[in-house]
């Protein structure tokens, strides 16, 4: 299989092909362009870095989230209409298994951190298994203290990685002390090459989504969405 991955849950935007066991390209911008400019472009770009045409690809991957809401939107649209055109199978791949992705086989465990704004983080945890990582907290929304309270259950070292680390680090080595290990820098985002591999995984599996049904995970409702329910609260 080839398959083409896109990343766009965070400011980063992300684009990789990979085949079994082999990165055949991968380009990430993080600059103030909108997925929306960055993306297609990139996708193009891509492949030929790849040496390869988009009738040559078998599947496609997409980031589906947690993540920033206008980005998943473009990611998924983007996505899921190349598809469609192309008639491939599609996978989603859920953002924080894409993050921690790369820190697999580490010792201990993992927790990806992305900024969700409000004093909050995007998390997980994972640990390494003979196969891959097994998710030992499912996503969820979390404010850095309920975290740490979280992660005293396990007497464990933890890896923090992901973009949100960088507010946080203080009071997490505050709290932990040496059980925290940071990743690098240049681990912060969801790596397109993760979305790709972690894809092609599925796809082998059968684990397919329907274009026209898949939506983004964004675990929480955007402000938009917030501010409705206020007015209709307001109004009745």
């Amino acid at each position: 299989m080839i398959v083409l991955g896109i990343e766009a849950a965070t400011p980063v935007a992300a684009v990789a092909v990979a085949t079994e066991g082999k990165i055949l390209a991968e380009r990430m911008v993080n600059n103030r362009r909108t997925h929306s400019v960055n993306l297609l472009p990139m996708i193009k770009d891509s492949l030929a870095d790849a040496g390869i045409n988009k009738e040559q690809l078998t599947g496609i991957a997409v980031s589906i989230g947690p993540g920033s809401f206008t980005g998943l939107r473009i990611g998924l649209s983007t996505a899921r209409s190349l598809a469609q055109v192309l008639n491939l199978p599609l996978a989603g791949v859920p953002t924080l298994d894409a993050l921690a992705y790369p820190l697999t086989g580490h010792a201990g465990l993992v927790c990806p951190l992305l900024n969700a704004r409000k004093n909050e983080v995007y998390t997980a945890l994972y640990h390494s298994t003979g196969t891959g990582q097994e998710c030992l907290v499912p996503a969820r929304a979390a404010g850095i203290q309920e975290l740490l309270q979280l992660l005293e259950g396990y007497n464990e070292q933890v890896t923090f990685i992901g973009d949100g680390l960088a507010e946080y680090i203080g009071v997490i080595k505050s709290h932990m002390g040496a059980r925290a290990g940071l990743a690098p820098v240049c681990t912060s985002f969801p790596r397109g090459a993760a979305v790709a591999e972690l894809g092609l995984q599925l796809l082998q599996k059968g684990a397919v989504s329907d274009p026209l049904t898949l939506l983004p995970y964004y675990l929480r409702e955007s402000e938009a969405e917030l501010k409705w329910r206020e007015r209709c609260r307001v109004n009745e």
